[in-house]
């Protein structure tokens, strides 16, 4: 029995919703804030709810989902791919509280902060060009919205010639976005006002920035060389902009992640035969001074052929770990984050979303539906379940400890229950809950 299967099975059990504008409104014991990718500049979403339990079960979105959802206030908050639909769900009852709807893709994460919600909005679509233009990725609407947290009610909006597909960052007072038009732009967060724009040599796909110490840590990509910036948002300028010539691809796509001293990104470089045609591609795991800018180490998880989109994985770091999985290798791995000595790697598969710790396991999702518990100091498989759609470009999210969240192309957000062992509860290797 596929988890689809069991959830329908159980539905009147786990109180899964239909898609509708439902008033219900959650109990909230306490708030909290998400602020960037992923609510840490590590990439590592393990979050508290505030409430003294949550829902365990399957919830209908309108459209597939691309990116990560947002656990805050009692409530989630996840945007749609294609269609743009924007949604706030009950935590407790999994409810549908409000939806909206931005004029374009949504693979931006909902960051929220003191009862507003802000979003990016645009698509990877490109216009004709010609060589000598200023190429735009980006077609029809683009651009950033906020919205009231508890009703939807949106309360501005700012546009841009490219799209907003990275998740904005909020940093002391100030909204931050990097575009598919080849600009960082800062806004003020309660008017939507602008502030500063910075234009930048490459255009920002999916790199959403991670915010550490005031300063914002992004990938960008387009034309050549490639490169990996640091903007200081109090000097108003870049610390650094180090060029990475090898890189043909990912760069743009890959949000960093940042801990002690270090950025950690991946990105691809072409394999090439004897007549220089492009014949497959190499992923590498790379590794930056903060500070400088300057090359620490760099890894090349292994070769394959030439992929789609969202073509090179997310990493994240915990206590000195980067975890990282690989849609080229179709594997995941650990890495020693000041040495960069591999740890272990594991034969997962395809994963491109960053993974998830609670420091009793970590978790993969791969593109083929399957979600991976493994031990985070050897590797070792704790748990598997297997859901169904496509478990990319975002990743699970860890809540209170107890609950997985995860986030399908099925339109589905999955709320799985963690055994005291790390893996999954009900579960057993290669096996669905309850099945």
């Amino acid at each position: 029995m596929t988890f689809i299967r069991l959830i329908a099975a159980t539905a009147a059990l786990l109180g899964i919703v239909a898609l509708g504008l439902v008033l219900d409104t959650p109990r909230v014991v306490e708030s909290s804030e998400w602020t960037q990718y992923r609510s840490a500049a590590t990439n590592n979403a393990s979050v508290t709810s505030g409430l003294t339990e949550i829902r365990t079960g399957a919830i209908a979105t309108a459209n597939q989902v691309r990116s990560t959802p947002v656990i805050a206030a009692g409530k989630m908050f996840v945007g749609n791919h294609d269609s743009g639909e924007l949604q706030a769900f009950d935590l407790v009852t999994g409810a549908l509280i409000w939806q909206q709807k931005a004029p374009n893709w949504v693979h931006s994460e909902m960051i929220y902060q003191d009862g507003r919600i802000y979003v990016g909005f645009g698509n990877r679509l490109e216009p004709e060009w010609e060589p000598g233009d200023n190429r735009v990725r980006g077609l029809g609407e683009s651009g950033l919205l906020s919205l009231d947290a508890a009703t939807g009610k949106p309360l501005w909006r700012y546009d841009t010639e490219g799209a907003v597909m990275p998740t904005p960052a909020l940093v002391d007072g100030s909204l931050y976005a990097v575009t598919g038009d080849k600009h960082l732009y800062e806004l003020d967060p309660d008017t939507g006002e602008e502030r500063t724009v910075e234009a930048l040599p490459n255009w920002v796909s999916m790199s959403s920035p991670a915010a550490a110490d005031g300063v914002l840590y992004f990938g960008g990509g387009s034309t050549t060389p490639s490169r990996v910036y640091a903007y200081d948002t109090e000097a108003k300028d870049f610390a650094w902009r180090t060029e990475i010539p090898a890189a043909t691809a990912g760069l743009d796509d890959v949000p960093p992640a940042v801990a002690d001293g270090l950025v950690v990104t991946t990105l691809m470089h072409a394999v090439r035969d004897d007549a220089d045609e492009i014949v497959g591609e190499t992923h590498e795991l790379l590794a930056l001074d903060a500070a400088t800018g300057e090359i620490a180490w760099r890894h090349d998880l292994g070769s394959g052929p030439v992929g789609s989109n969202n073509r090179s994985g997310a990493p994240m770091i915990d206590e000195g770990t980067v975890f990282v999985g690989s849609p080229t290798t179709k594997e995941s791995y650990a890495y020693d984050l000041q040495s960069g000595e591999q740890l272990w790697h594991a034969p997962t598969g395809a994963v491109k979303g960053a993974p998830a710790t609670n420091g009793r396991s970590v978790y993969f999702g791969t593109v083929k539906g399957a979600v991976f518990a493994l031990d985070p100091r050897t590797g070792e498989i704790q748990g598997r379940v297997d859901l169904d759609g496509v478990l990319a470009p975002m990743g699970p999210v860890i809540v209170d400890g107890t609950k997985l969240v995860v986030a399908s192309q099925n339109a589905t957000i999955y709320i799985l229950p963690i055994g005291g062992d790390g893996g999954f509860a009900g579960a057993e290797d290669g096996t669905t809950p309850g099945s």
